[in-house]
């Protein structure tokens, strides 16, 4: 309880300071736990999902918007079916948190299974059951090892579970999507197996916008001590601050950039990449831990914006293997230059605390990522005799208002249209295509006439270069059948996505395409 508490005030004090926090509600126990030998005391996750769901609301950013939170849970949590409701419009209304945004961790086993037949049984536990029984957490493990450890639990007759079909979750787990674009997608091992830092710890969620992939740790209370000081007593609490993970972002504006320039990137990202690291060292920090882990890992995240924009002034269709192959190209040269940059702050300014036995020094960052050429190896190298400056380096961030800003396209994202009104706070913003012209009209096409299968095929090829994450959207109409949507989903944890944002849901206005049309 104590460390739910300071979890909520953490998010209080960053949300009172403009910003969003993803929270992991895996370690908590389920509705029926047992509590101090009490069966069945534990309310579930639900009832404090509500506490942070007030708390967005209550600690609103100057007015100006609320405080935004994603909660995060893991497919196997006994309240995992109540989760996938939070959002939706039918249901106990006890039993609803709308101002949150709920996100599902999921193991590969979940979607091996629904790949391989819907009619099989997936088993739901508590999480402090199994500790308390089995003398581990499950959620502290990935891949192969999870999956031993939880046929373990289910061939354990002393754990209770609650069993549903593979079929009746997807089913929840796609209502609530098309409804209310929620639950975020979180896919664990791949994130896991991919992290530079293994060695320091496990990566358990994903933040807001589900671009950041860091390892977390919870804070721990060691002691509380009432002494006196100047003759008043105190009492002194004393905690071990954990891994409490902050995003420093910046984006490359793609449509604007000389991409096909490797040394011309070189130079535009290796200032971006000393900016971010600088502001690590500027920054105010809401919350003391953030700070602590921040200068620890020296972590940044570089992403994108202006995707679109690029593809169309190249005259690069988005469904089309060209996009793919050059998109291939053009994040390979951004890692290369985010890397190199990073390196040689290092030899200025030394390594981040936890380089020595990371990825990176040992070399495992390039093999997992199959940077077998001479230029790679050749930076693997001096990563080895100079370090690196940054755990982690790159993360693609949504960038919605601030492509309006810069006149481009946002993030990753296909346009909505090649001109329409969006609204932004209230008031209605004419926004065209830019760079739109006789050449670019026929290149560009909008988000939900696009064959979703060549966007996540892209973010499968973008994944190999990005460390951290991407906040990729799919967009979906009321023709998509569910099976459809299910099928996006594992194409995605077959590609090597690591997250999905928001599943938007439309229907089409006009059937056909309307440059025919018109």
């Amino acid at each position: 309880m104590i460390g739910i508490y300071r979890s909520i005030d953490n998010f209080a004090q960053v949300s009172k300071f403009g910003g969003g926090m993803g929270m992991y509600f895996g370690k908590v126990r389920a509705t029926g736990g047992s509590i101090r030998g009490f069966k069945g005391a534990a309310g579930g996750v639900i009832r404090w999902m509500k506490l942070v769901n007030d708390t967005a609301v209550a600690v609103d950013q100057l007015g100006m918007r609320q405080g935004a939170v994603a909660v995060y849970l893991d497919a196997w949590h006994k309240d995992i079916p109540e989760f996938l409701q939070l959002r939706t419009n039918n249901g106990d209304d006890r039993m609803k948190a709308h101002d949150i945004f709920p996100a599902v961790c999921y193991p590969d086993l979940f979607w091996k299974m629904a790949e391989e037949s819907l009619e099989q049984n997936w088993y739901l536990f508590c999480p402090d059951e199994i500790k308390r029984v089995k003398g581990y957490a499950l959620e502290d493990f990935y891949g192969e090892e999870w999956e031993r450890r939880y046929k373990e639990c289910i061939d354990d007759a002393r754990l209770s579970r609650r069993i549903i079909s593979i079929k009746d979750l997807v089913r929840l787990i796609l209502r609530s999507a098309v409804e209310t674009g929620t639950p975020f997608t979180f896919n664990r091992d791949t994130v896991n197996r991919a992290n530079p830092n293994g060695h320091k710890g496990i990566i358990y969620c994903s933040n807001l916008c589900t671009e950041i992939a860091q390892n977390m740790a919870e804070i721990k209370e060691v002691s509380q001590v009432v002494t006196t000081e100047n003759g008043d007593t105190v009492v002194v609490t004393t905690v071990k601050p954990g891994d409490f993970v902050v995003c420093n972002l910046a984006s490359l504006s793609l449509g604007r950039l000389p991409l096909e320039d490797k040394a011309a990137m070189c130079e535009k990202v290796a200032t971006v990449v000393r900016a971010l690291d600088n502001v690590i060292d500027l920054n105010f920090y809401p919350v003391p831990f953030a700070k602590i882990t921040n200068h620890n890992y020296r972590s940044i995240g570089l992403g994108v914006s202006g995707y679109h924009h690029a593809l169309a002034i190249r005259g690069i269709k988005w469904e089309s293997d060209k996009h793919l192959e050059f998109m291939d190209k053009v994040f390979e040269t951004i890692n290369y230059a985010a890397i190199s940059a990073s390196t040689e702050i290092a030899k200025e300014k030394g390594a981040y605390k936890y380089f020595e036995g990371s990825d990176w020094q040992t070399g495992k960052y390039f093999e997992k990522r199959n940077y077998i050429t001479s230029d790679w190896q050749q930076l693997r190298e001096t990563i080895g005799k100079q370090g690196m400056r940054n755990a982690y380096l790159l993360a693609v961030a949504p960038t919605s208002s601030t492509s309006i800003l810069a006149g481009t396209t946002a993030g990753l994202d296909p346009i909505m249209q090649r001109f329409f009104l969006e609204e932004k706070k209230g008031a209605m913003l004419p926004r065209v295509a830019p760079a739109l012209s006789d050449k670019t009209y026929w290149v560009y096409k909008d988000a939900y006439h696009i064959n979703q299968q060549w966007s996540v095929r892209a973010s499968g090829v973008r994944q190999r270069h990005i460390d951290q994450a991407q906040s990729m959207n799919l967009y979906i109409t009321n023709e998509y059948t569910m099976r459809q949507v299910l099928n996006l989903y594992i194409l995605a944890w077959k590609s090597g996505v690591k997250t999905i944002y928001y599943v938007r849901s439309k229907s089409l206005e006009v059937e056909e395409c309307e440059s025919c049309s018109s």
